[in-house]
């Protein structure tokens, strides 16, 4: 096969066990998120600052041939480059993967502490630790910041310091820490302003809410229901941000869905602009253009294997669309990144091909520039 050459809206990177014993003070790294493997290896515990749950372990099943559904064996540490960003660039050259939005594994789970001191010192440990170690190693790595949302002001502090260390996107939780407003009230005004100023994207990444709302279902097809049920939580900010007027007041503020497929944006902006003319009257606050039209503009979304995603920019006119590789995560399409790329794109019209694969992504990190120009682009 030709190469199709991709960058990836959404991609992580797996901290060592010890990180945060190496960067913190004893006091403060005990309390940080780790996570520990249980014997039989199908499920973790993962403890945040007094605070654990346990979670299943997924276990990847691909189309193979004929005969159904053939079970692969696939985990995280099978990537060597997962925890190494040196050897990380040779796994994305092998897959075609040229540029990257990273985000954490475990230090996803920040959001779950309650104290300011230990959020704002761990957001700025592995903030700088992501600056030298991750960005500085290549410029195809777009590695995401981190702010802590306990404290409003503290937020902008650290994203204004991280704009300094070069970051260009921060990833916050779908959902502000317990106890505190929603992204639609006016609370975070200050932190939208920042990252406009900055040129900072906001990046959303599904599954970052509290751990009760991890697997509400129960009973038959749970597990399918409750890996859809991650989705939605994005879905949720998205349409907050749009229907508040945040995205409205700042019309140079990003915004980036990740790992949440992208052919509910259409559906979504339809029933907004369904709900802003008919019920007009009683909407607060009035907008400036209707709000799918912002929805189309300035939020970008990223998916792995939705073939609807690409129907979305090619049958309904929403070209924010990013596909993304979620490396190393076993969900995602490590061990056969071609593959899936020829399966989604082979039949698409090169314009929409690139606009997908890579185009969207350079809209908002143009710096990671462009792979060898062999293969197929």
């Amino acid at each position: 096969m030709d190469m199709i050459w991709a960058n990836s809206g959404d991609s992580h990177w797996i901290e060592e066990p010890d990180f945060w014993d190496r960067h913190l003070p004893p006091k403060l790294a005990s309390r940080m998120p780790r996570a520990v493997v249980s014997a039989d290896g199908l499920s973790e515990t993962v403890y945040v600052d007094g605070q654990s749950f346990e979670r299943r372990l997924p276990t990847v099943y691909r189309n193979k041939n004929e005969d159904g559904l053939t079970m692969v064996e696939e985990s995280s540490a099978r990537a060597p480059g997962a925890g190494n960003p040196r050897l990380r660039l040779a796994d994305l050259d092998h897959e075609g993967v040229w540029g990257e939005l990273i985000f954490a594994s475990v230090g996803l789970w920040q959001f779950m502490i309650r104290d300011p001191e230990l959020a704002r010192e761990g957001v700025k440990a592995q903030n700088d630790w992501t600056a030298s170690e991750i960005a500085g190693v290549s410029k195809r790595f777009v590695p995401t910041a981190g702010v802590s949302l306990l404290d409003v002001g503290d937020a902008v502090t650290e994203l204004q310091r991280c704009a300094g260390l070069g970051f260009r996107a921060v990833c916050l939780p779908i959902d502000p820490p317990e106890g505190h407003d929603q992204f639609n009230r006016d609370t975070w005004e200050p932190l939208w302003s920042a990252a406009e100023e900055a040129g900072i994207a906001v990046a959303f990444h599904i599954g970052t809410s509290d751990a009760k709302d991890l697997a509400p279902h129960r009973g038959p097809g749970a597990m399918v229901q409750n890996y859809v049920e991650q989705s939605y939580g994005g879905q949720r900010a998205a349409m907050r941000m749009v229907s508040s007027g945040a995205l409205d007041r700042h019309p140079r503020l990003r915004l980036v869905i990740a790992e949440g497929g992208a052919s509910w944006v259409p559906f979504l902006g339809d029933r907004m602009n369904e709900a802003y003319r008919q019920h007009h009257r009683w909407v607060r606050p009035k907008l400036s253009r209707l709000p799918k039209e912002t929805l189309f503009d300035q939020v970008y979304t990223s998916f792995m294997h939705d073939v609807s995603a690409v129907a979305t920019l090619t049958a309904m006119g929403y070209n924010n669309v990013m596909w993304g590789s979620d490396y190393p995560h076993v969900e995602g399409t490590f061990g056969h990144t071609q593959e899936t790329l020829h399966e989604l794109f082979d039949a698409v019209p090169a314009e929409a091909r690139h606009r997908i694969t890579r185009g969207a992504f350079l809209d908002l990190f143009p710096d990671v520039g462009e792979p060898p120009a062999t293969g197929a682009s």
